[in-house]
């Protein structure tokens, strides 16, 4: 059995790589496509600025031919703009328009935009109609169970899009007046699931951290697939850790270091490649916490690992780190972001 959106086949049960504010990037995406991830997406880009040919929402439609198939996500509070914007991003071919009704953060939903439609379905579903009707393209959308605990609006929501000519919807199981606080509840998504109104995909999204509470969700609440965010960051092996678990029942081992510094070294070099060597070097900091983390004594490595301005020097204190912990392999513990990606990545 396949899952179609659209024209796309995917895997039963595919593991799709949520889009992430200042996270979800080419070489991010590289190395989470590289270990199993079977959809991926853009990070969220404005309608207003990818129409007023903003470079940093511009840069946001590069992606590889590898990543396919793979969606751009595009948000806004404007009908004009959402339709203008999905026929920009028809230009650059991907397989999909993704829209954003999910993003709980203020900038965002000041703008109404985002979470913020969740307060007016009517709104939500003339965006909508207006980007399936200036794409060829499959549309999906990503969204939360409503504004806030008195208006879990979901069930009407999901309704509504899919009357609106969406192929796919992936449903973060927190409010928006949540943001990422508490447990997800994944009961409002098990409901729209069993909808027999409902015929296209429901995705799942929401603190799936292990490939126990992958396959615990997959059973329990019978979504097609499930979309992972947080818990890959640092950590692109939870797809193949996921994909084996349900396959077998069994656990793959944690990778090694030597897997880990590889992972760390390919990321880094296509981010110089896409970045620069000062923005690449850069933005791999925040990265280092993540891909180490479990490591006894591993500070004085990251701390160095943050001050080199050379990939050669960046490559050479790695070696040490590969040689220094051969043999060693921490277990898989729930996921724990650094400071600095912890806030971006509430950002999808």
């Amino acid at each position: 059995m396949v899952i179609k959106i659209g024209n796309i086949q995917l895997p039963a049960f595919p593991l799709l790589l949520a889009p992430m504010e200042d996270v979800s990037d080419p070489p991010f995406r590289y190395v989470c496509k590289q270990n199993g991830a079977d959809l991926m997406y853009s990070e969220f880009i404005s309608s207003e600025g990818l129409i007023r040919d903003a470079i940093k929402s511009r840069q946001k439609l590069d992606f590889l031919e590898m990543e396919r198939p793979f969606g751009i996500q595009i948000f806004g509070g404007d009908e004009e703009a959402m339709a203008l914007s999905a026929r920009i991003v028809d230009t650059v071919q991907p397989d999909l328009v993704d829209i954003n009704f999910g993003c709980p953060v203020k900038k965002v939903v000041c703008k109404g935009a985002g979470a913020a439609v969740l307060k007016d379905i009517a709104a939500m579903t003339r965006l909508t109609e207006a980007v399936v009707k200036s794409t060829s393209l499959p549309v999906t959308v990503k969204t939360r169970l409503g504004w806030d605990e008195h208006s879990k609006n979901i069930e009407e929501v999901a309704e509504r899009l899919q009357d609106a000519g969406i192929r796919a919807l992936t449903i973060h199981g927190r409010t928006r007046a949540q943001l990422y606080k508490g447990e997800a509840d994944w009961r409002l998504i098990a409901k729209v699931k069993a909808n027999p109104r409902i015929h296209i995909p429901i995705f799942g999204n929401g603190d799936i951290d292990s490939p126990e509470k992958a396959k615990e969700y997959k059973e329990r609440y019978g979504v097609d697939g499930i979309m992972i965010g947080r818990a890959a960051i640092g950590y692109p092996w939870i797809f193949t850790e996921i994909k084996h678990y349900l396959q077998t029942g069994e656990h793959l081992a944690p990778p090694s270091i030597e897997q880990r510094v590889s992972a760390i070294t390919e990321h880094l070099r296509r981010s110089i490649t896409w970045k620069g060597p000062v923005v690449g070097i850069l933005e791999m900091r925040s990265h280092y916490t993540n891909y180490l983390k479990g490591f006894p004594h591993i500070k004085e490595f990251r701390n160095q690992l943050v001050q080199k301005k050379s990939v050669e020097e960046i490559e050479e204190i790695l070696q040490q780190v590969k040689e220094r912990y051969a043999g060693f392999v921490p277990g898989r513990s729930a996921t724990l972001l650094s400071d600095s990606l912890q806030e971006a990545a509430c950002a999808y």
